[in-house]
C-alpha cells in the first residue's frame, strides 16, 4: 500500500518539529525561521547569504534548518513519541489547539510540549522570589487560592518560593486550575524534589515548555520563560521580587502586551520590597486583596493607566546589558534610533552572521525589536 502523502500544513508542522529538536539549531533563530516559513520551505529554496538576510537569521543556522527537511517526518515523530512517553503532546504554532493568547508575542514559540490542558478563560500570573519569606509564601498561596475559587487559573513559572506557593494555592482548590510554565524541557527533575507538584499540576491545569523534551534549564531560558507567563495571563501580580528580579520582566512583558500589573506591598527594610515598591510607586495596581484583581480581570477596573504608569518603573529598572556582544549592540543601538545589522557590525567590528545572532537573541529577550525593512530599535 503506498505511503499516505502529507498535506503541506502538516509536512510544515513536522519541519518545526524537527528544526525545534535539532540541538545545533539556535533557539532566536529558530522563532525567526517559525515567524518566516514561507520564505524558506518552498521546494526551491536553498541555502543562501540573500535569503539568510531577508529571514534575519545567520546563514549557517538557515543551512541547519534546511537540511531538517529531508526527514523530517521521522524526526518529527520521534520527538512526539517522547512527549507521549512523559504523558504529553507536541503543540505547534500551526496546530489549531495552539494557544492564541501566545499569538500576541513578537516571537511566538514555534513549538510546544503540553501535559494537560491549558485551561480556557481568564488568568492571572502570580510571581516573585525564589527567596520568598514566611510573608510572602502566604501571601502568594491566599491571592492564588481565593483567585481560584473564583475561577481563575493560576499561571506561574513552577519556580521554588512564590511560584510554588502560588501553584500550591490553586491546587489546593477542587475547582482550581493552574498552569506551570517551564524554564526546561519535559522530563527534567527541575527544580528538583518538584516532581509530585507537576504531577499535580498536570492533572488540574498543564505543564508547558517551549524547550525540547530532556533539555536541562540554562540562565537565559527564563526570560524566555517570562514572556510566556504574561501573555497566558489577564494580569500579573508581582509578590516579592529584588531590584532586578526576573519577576520584573514577567511585569515588563504584561506591560507590553497591554495587561494590567500590580504589586504586593512589604517591608521597607526588606530587599525583596524593592521591585513591588518601585511598581506601586510608578502607579502599579495596589494589590491588597484578591478582588483587587478580581476586578481588574472581570473588567470592573480595567487598570490600563495603572499598567502604563507601572512602564515608568520598569524602564527606570532596566536590567544591565546582557555580555559580550549583545550587550555591545544595545550600546550601539540607542533608544530613539534605528540601524541595519550592517550598520551594527560596523559598529562593533564583528561579522554581519555574529550580529545577526545576538540580535535575535535580543529580540527574543525583548530588548530589541525588527523593524519592517529589516531595521531594529532598542526596546
Amino acid at each position: 500500500m503506498p505511503e499516505a502523502i502529507a498535506d503541506p500544513e502538516t509536512e510544515r508542522a513536522d519541519l518545526l518539529v524537527a528544526v525545534h529538536a535539532r540541538p545545533d539549531v539556535a533557539r532566536p533563530a529558530l522563532y525567526r525561521l517559525a515567524e518566516e516559513l514561507a520564505l524558506w520551505t518552498g521546494p526551491d529554496a536553498e541555502p543562501s547569504r540573500r535569503l539568510a538576510r531577508r529571514i534575519g537569521v545567520p546563514e549557517a543556522q538557515l543551512a541547519r534548518a534546511l537540511a531538517c527537511r529531508k526527514g523530517a517526518r521521522e524526526a518529527a515523530a520521534r520527538e512526539r513519541d517522547r512527549a507521549a512517553d512523559l504523558g504529553a503532546r507536541i503543540v505547534t504554532r500551526l496546530d489549531p489547539d495552539y494557544p492564541e493568547a501566545l499569538t500576541q508575542l513578537a516571537l511566538a514559540p514555534p513549538v510546544l510540549c503540553i501535559r494537560g490542558e491549558i485551561p480556557a478563560g481568564a488568568g492571572v500570573a502570580i510571581v516573585g522570589s525564589r527567596r520568598a519569606d514566611p510573608y510572602g509564601l502566604e501571601v502568594a498561596h491566599l491571592f492564588s487560592s481565593s483567585l481560584a475559587e473564583h475561577g481563575v487559573a493560576i499561571v506561574s513559572g513552577f519556580a521554588r518560593g512564590v511560584d510554588a506557593a502560588a501553584h500550591r494555592g490553586a491546587l489546593g482548590r477542587p475547582e482550581g486550575r493552574t498552569v506551570a510554565v517551564l524554564g526546561c524541557g519535559l522530563g527534567v527533575d527541575y527544580p528538583r524534589g518538584h516532581a509530585q507538584l507537576g504531577r499535580d499540576i498536570s492533572e488540574q491545569g498543564a505543564l508547558v515548555s517551549e524547550f525540547p523534551c530532556g533539555v536541562e534549564p540554562r540562565t537565559w531560558h527564563f526570560p524566555v520563560r517570562n514572556r510566556a507567563i504574561a501573555a497566558l495571563s489577564s494580569a500579573t501580580l508581582v509578590v516579592q521580587a529584588a531590584a532586578r528580579s526576573g519577576s520584573l520582566s514577567t511585569a515588563r512583558w504584561a506591560v507590553d502586551l497591554g495587561r494590567d500589573v500590580f504589586a504586593v506591598p512589604g517591608r521597607i527594610f526588606d530587599e525583596r520590597s524593592l521591585g513591588p515598591h518601585a511598581l506601586l510607586r510608578e502607579g502599579a495596581g495596589l494589590a491588597q486583596h484578591p478582588r483587587d484583581l478580581l476586578e481588574a480581570i472581570g473588567g470592573q477596573h480595567f487598570a490600563a493607566t495603572a499598567s502604563a504608569a507601572a512602564q515608568g518603573a520598569l524602564e527606570n529598572m532596566e536590567p544591565e546589558p546582557p555580555p559580550g556582544l549583545p550587550g555591545a549592540i544595545l550600546a550601539a543601538l540607542p533608544r530613539g534610533f534605528e540601524r541595519a545589522p550592517e550598520d551594527l557590525a560596523a559598529a562593533t567590528g564583528t561579522p554581519i552572521d555574529r550580529v545577526l545572532g545576538a540580535l535575535l537573541d535580543l529580540e527574543l529577550l525583548g530588548r530589541a525589536a525588527r523593524l519592517p525593512g529589516g531595521l531594529f530599535r532598542r526596546v
